[in-house]
Formats: C-alpha cells, structure tokens, sequence
C-alpha cells in the first residue's frame, strides 16, 4: 500500500520546486523530506523527480503521480475540515438516563443550563430506577449511585454525599427523639424500598463504631420525593437523600435526627461505556455536569 504522508511530502516538494522550500513549508527537516521523495520512488520502483544542483523536473510516470497526490493531498485537507467543523459545534442528540430521586433537583437544572450553552443539542432522558443497558437501550449516559460492578464501564464522579435521618419538627414535638440506633425502633419509620417486608439502616458513630437497625417500615416507597412529602406531614422518621430536595432540611421543614450516627457515603457518577468513540456532546455533557454540580450543591454532607 502506497504511504499517503510521502505521496503528500512529494506533492509538497513538486509545487515548492525545491526540498529546501517544502521542509519550510511542512516544518520538517530536508533530509526527512528527500528520504521520504527516494523512500517513496523505491516502493513504487520508478524514478519521479530527475534533480540537479538548481532545479527539479518531473519525469513522465511522475507528473501522472503529482496528479493523484494533489487530489489526494485535497480530499485529505477536506476531511480534515469537514472534523475540524464538527468538533467546533456541538449538536447531535444526547440520551441520559437517571433515577427518580434526582431528575428534578439535578439532572433538569444540568440539562437546562447545558442547552443554554449548546442550544444545538438535543436532550432526552429516561428516568428509571432499574439497571440500563446501554447499548441495547441506546443510552450515552447513566446517572448511577456507588460501585461500578461491571468492568467495560468507566466511571466519572459528579459528587459525593451520605444520606440523612430526618423528620420533621412537628413530628419530634410529639415524641421523644432518639438518642441511639435501638431508640429508632419505637419510632414509625419510613423506609425507601419496594415490596420488601424488612429493612436495615447501617448506622455509624463519629467514633468509627456501626449499627444495623432491622424494621419494617410503617410506610415503605420506592421514591424519594414521596417519602420526603410524607415526612414534612410529620408521619415519622426516614431516610434521604440531600439532592432530594435540599431546601426542606436548609430551611428546616425537616431536622436531622441523631447527626452523630450517619449513613455511609455515596459517589454519584456519570456511568459510560468504555470500549467506544465517545462522541462530542457526550464528551461535553461529561465535562460540564462534574463542574456543574458543585455549583448546584456546593454543601453536601459527607
């Protein structure tokens, strides 16, 4: 097969009509361009350049060469532009999948302020709780909460956060708040799962020292917000997330129970497939949400 880059360092050497001029030109060495011209005169077993101390000529099987290396060299400078532009805009579709939890403190206000950057990019997004596929389901990529457990994923981190024990002051003005993970026990408490029968809460201290609280909850759902309109009507004590609408404990409507026992800590990723092109918006989207999240949630407890 024919080496494009010296057929285009021939074309170069032809229209410069000197090897001094076309090293300038392509910012090479002379003695690289002029191995490359006899390198490429050997593979093709014919003389293309007859030289002397002042000039260049073309021999006959060269100036039919010279004429498919222009063309060459001309569709090769085409493509070039043709990603060159591609690169510089961004538009295409981008598909995201994200839980429920966080669809409209997170991943809304991202995509509005992403699509205020780069308005030729479209955006769709399923939200589900279940484990998605993304190649079958054409997914670019997944909003995803702790350890990667299949290895062809690549992992970008977004934030890091432990969940809360909340309730709502109503409901502690009524009972006697509880001092230890067995406390918890005599309390109605609300639990995030779906048709399980029992719970458990992995509770640890500040000294390192853990705790399994094992329940069954008076309310169980498999949704955040639910559970969170459910605890600001006082019904009893459950878990949440802090980007499950965060301005229910930063204003008080909900307390932190026991803030010296807490919930380990979770990485939020944007999950991507690792063995393929990554195209531009997905590339972009990637980079701006791990900036952008900060922003959104400058405070979160760990």
């Amino acid at each position: 097969m024919i080496d494009l880059n010296s057929l285009a360092i021939f074309a170069k050497v032809v229209e410069a009509r000197s090897f001094s001029e076309a090293a300038r030109r392509l910012k090479m060495p002379i003695s690289t361009v002029s191995r490359r011209v006899a390198e490429l005169e050997d593979q093709l077993g014919v003389g293309l350049l007859e030289r002397s101390t002042r000039s260049l000529r073309l021999t006959d099987v060269g100036g039919e060469v010279f004429e498919h290396a222009q063309r060459s060299t001309e569709i090769s400078e085409a493509v070039s532009g043709i990603v060159s532009n591609q690169s510089a805009t961004v538009s295409g579709v981008l598909r995201l999948s994200a839980p429920p939890s966080i669809s409209d403190t997170l991943v809304v206000p991202l995509v509005i302020a992403f699509q205020a950057s780069y308005p030729d990019v479209r955006v769709q997004i399923l939200v589900t709780d279940r484990f998605v596929d993304h190649i079958a389901e054409g997914v670019d990529l997944v909003f995803r909460l702790g350890m990667l457990k299949d290895s062809s994923l690549v992992a970008r981190k977004l934030l890091t956060y432990r969940h809360q024990l909340v309730a709502s002051p109503a409901y502690i003005e009524r009972v006697k708040p509880p001092e230890k993970p067995q406390d918890l026990l005599q309390h109605r408490l609300l639990g995030f799962s779906f048709w399980r029968p029992e719970n458990s809460w992995i509770l640890v201290s500040e000294n390192g020292a853990a705790e399994t609280v094992s329940f069954l909850p008076f309310l169980s759902m498999n949704d955040y917000a639910g559970l969170a309109s459910a605890l600001l009507e006082g019904v009893g004590i459950g878990e949440l997330p802090p980007v499950v609408q965060p301005g229910l404990v930063r204003d008080g409507r909900l307390i932190e129970i026991m803030p010296e026992w807490r919930f380990r800590t979770f990485d939020l990723a944007l999950v991507y497939p690792s063995n393929r092109h990554i195209p531009r918006p997905v590339r972009v989207f990637k980079e701006f949400a791990a900036q952008m999240a900060h922003t959104l949630f400058p405070s979160l407890p760990i």
